[in-house]
């Protein structure tokens, strides 16, 4: 996943701030960029300047996949309403204190109202998808707003995602785990870029079923210190290797929906 460690000097942007909700009359600032704009960061990393208008509640997830359509009026992602020919991306996180759960980018939850948000389309980035066993080929659509799916093959009905590769099935960690305790220390082979990420599912001894990541936690130089679970372990363990799914790595080249499969 890109954390924006630079940014495009000329907008001055953080991508992983999101703005509103915008109220007529309120005194709240207007957007601060004009639609369509993009912002540049590390590791070839591009993000477009969108509106996003909920009419209830809802929490946006690093991963989640939106679209958007020619006026950048940006929506989450599902088959029912994806337009072939429109672009899309994913929601890259929202900004916190690297010190804090969550690191510099979490899952956010906004009111009903509009925002406005920068929606990542080219590098690497987390990447919600059902399928994390299968030799994932195929991107396509799901009926589940925000998730999409990476089989073999295609799935009939479902509207394909051009131009995004993951870079791998599952991924497997080491950690300690504390009986009574949903904090992972001593964490091997993680790293911001490359995850696990929050909301991937994890399993491994100790770790009770439908486990999931919940934050993360960073030191103020950037690396991981210590993943927070969703249950509390059930056994204490040095060094047990756990696997994450369901939020992969992908490599987004701007990609698009394609056609209907």
């Amino acid at each position: 996943m890109t954390i924006a460690t630079s940014q495009t000097d000329r907008l001055g942007a953080n991508p992983f701030v999101v703005e509103g909700p915008i109220v007529a009359g309120s005194g709240v600032p207007g957007p601060n960029f004009a639609l369509g704009a993009v912002a540049g960061g590390d590791r070839e990393s591009e993000w477009v300047y969108c509106k996003l208008v909920l009419a209830s509640t809802t929490t946006l997830q690093p991963g989640q996949w939106f679209q958007w359509d020619r006026d950048y009026t940006a929506s989450l992602l599902t088959t029912a309403a994806a337009v072939v020919g429109n672009r899309c991306g994913v929601f890259a996180g929202a900004s916190q204190a690297p010190t804090q759960s969550g690191g510099p980018a979490q899952s956010i939850s906004l009111v009903a109202g509009t925002y406005y948000i920068w929606v990542q389309r080219n590098g690497e980035a987390p990447a919600l998808v059902t399928t994390a066993t299968a030799a994932l080929v195929v991107a396509e659509t799901t009926a589940t707003a925000g998730l999409a799916n990476a089989p073999a093959s295609a799935t009939t009905t479902t509207k394909a995602i051009q131009g995004v590769n993951f870079t791998a099935a599952n991924q497997t960690f080491t950690a300690t785990t504390v009986n009574g305790s949903a904090v992972l220390t001593s964490l091997g082979s993680v790293s911001p870029a490359g995850g696990p990420f929050i909301g991937a599912a994890i399993s491994g001894t100790g770790i009770p079923g439908s486990t999931t990541i919940s934050g993360i936690t960073y030191t103020p130089s950037g690396t991981v210190q210590s993943i927070t679970m969703s249950a509390n372990a059930t056994a204490n363990g040095t060094g047990i290797t756990i696997t994450a799914t369901g939020v992969l790595e992908a490599t987004l080249m701007r990609p698009f929906l394609s056609k209907v499969n």
